[in-house]
C-alpha cells in the first residue's frame, strides 16, 4: 500500500487504545478524499475498524458522524465513545490491545497474513503481526522502533548554530527510525527568508511565529501518539521554551563544533543563511543544560549510532 500522509501506525494509542487513532485518520482522509479507494476505502468500518467499534460497543457510522462533526479531538472522541457504549476498565484496555497486535500470528488470520506479505513482496521482512504488516507496508519499522512496548511518543529535536549539521544528521536518523522529519527551514515564513538571503539576521519579532510553527508541529504529532524529528538553531534558553511544548518528551540534541570548521562547511553549501551571520549565531548561543552534546567531528554515522545509543531509540 502507498504511504499516506496523517495516517497514523496501528500501534499508536489514543488514551488506552490501540489503532483507534489510525481508525479516525482513514474516516478523515476519506471525507478528505485523501485515502486511496483500492487499498483502504474499500474497507472502511470493516476488519479491525468493525473489531475496535464493537470494543467500544458503538455504531461505526455513529463515530465516522461524530469524527466528521470536527468540533472533537481524538482523545475527546474516545471518551464520547466510552460515554455512549460505557467505560471499559483498564485490564479490558490491555486485553484489547494485545489482542489487536498479536492477530494474525498463530491463529486463524495468519493465512490472510501470509497471502498480503507475498502480494506485497515483503517476504524479506520480519512481520509476525498485522500490525507489523501494516507498518511495514507503509514505510515505517515497527521492530526498529519497538512499536508493541507501547511507549510514550517522543520527538527529537536538533539544535545548534547553522552550518552543524542538523538537517544531515536529522534525515539519517529518522531514515533508520522510520519517524516523520521536518527541517527548521520549513518553518519560516517567507519575510524571515528574504531577510536572512540578504544577510541580516533575525530579530526576536522575526522569530516568534518560526517557533510557534514548531511548537505546533512537535504538539501535533505528540499528541497523535507519533513520534517526530526536527530541527531548530534554538540558540537561546527562551527560544527553546517557546519551541517546545512538553520538556518531558522532547528529547534534545546539541551538535557543536569549532567556528573554523563550521564556517568552512557553510562556504561549501547553497543555503540563504549567509557565512557572514555565522558569528551572530555563536554570540546569541547559550548552550542548553538538559541536552545531549555532540561534537560534530565524528561523522554523521557516528553521530546518529550515538544518538540512538544515549537516548535509547
Amino acid at each position: 500500500m502507498p504511504h499516506v500522509p496523517g495516517l497514523r501506525t496501528p500501534y499508536a494509542r489514543v488514551g488506552r487504545l490501540v489503532y483507534f487513532g489510525r481508525m479516525l485518520d482513514k474516516i478523515r482522509l476519506h471525507a478528505a478524499g485523501q485515502l486511496p479507494v483500492a487499498d483502504y476505502a474499500e474497507n472502511l468500518g470493516q476488519g479491525f475498524d468493525k473489531r475496535c467499534c464493537s470494543f467500544l460497543r458503538i455504531a461505526y457510522d455513529d463515530l465516522k458522524t461524530r469524527t466528521l462533526a470536527g468540533d472533537l479531538g481524538d482523545l475527546e472522541l474516545l471518551q464520547w465513545a466510552e460515554q455512549r457504549g460505557g467505560p471499559r476498565t483498564d485490564e479490558e484496555c490491555e486485553i484489547w490491545n494485545g489482542f489487536m497486535m498479536k492477530r494474525c500470528w498463530r491463529d486463524p488470520g495468519a493465512g490472510t497474513l501470509a497471502r498480503r506479505i507475498a502480494e506485497s513482496r515483503l517476504e524479506d521482512r520480519p512481520i509476525t503481526t498485522m500490525f507489523d504488516y501494516l507498518d511495514f507496508d507503509e514505510g515505517r519499522d515497527p521492530v526498529v522502533n519497538r512499536a508493541w512496548e507501547l511507549r510514550d511518543p517522543v520527538a527529537v529535536l536538533l539544535m545548534g548554530v547553522a552550518g552543524s549539521g542538523k538537517t544531515t544528521v536529522g534525515e539519517k536518523l529518522a531514515a533508520q527510525l522510520t519517524w516523520s522529519f521536518r527541517d527548521a527551514d520549513d518553518f519560516h515564513p517567507p519575510a524571515n527568508v528574504a531577510k536572512m538571503s540578504s544577510g541580516i539576521p533575525l530579530d526576536d519579532t522575526d522569530r516568534a511565529p518560526w517557533l510557534a510553527a514548531i511548537r505546533a508541529h512537535l504538539a501535533h504529532h505528540l499528541a497523535r501518539g507519533e513520534n517526530a524529528i526536527v530541527t531548530c538553531s534554538a540558540l537561546r534558553e527562551a527560544y527553546r521554551a517557546a519551541a517546545i511544548p512538553d520538556p518531558r518528551r522532547v528529547l534534545l540534541v546539541h551538535l557543536t563544533g569549532d567556528f573554523a570548521l563550521i564556517l568552512d562547511r557553510m562556504k561549501q553549501r547553497q543555503h540563504f543563511m549567509k557565512p557572514a551571520m555565522l558569528q551572530s549565531q555563536f554570540d546569541t548561543l547559550e548552550a542548553p543544560r538538559n541536552a545531549l552534546t555532540l561534537d560534530i567531528t565524528r561523522t554523521p554515522d557516528e553521530l546518529v549510532a550515538e544518538i540512538r545509543r544515549a537516548l535509547g531509540l
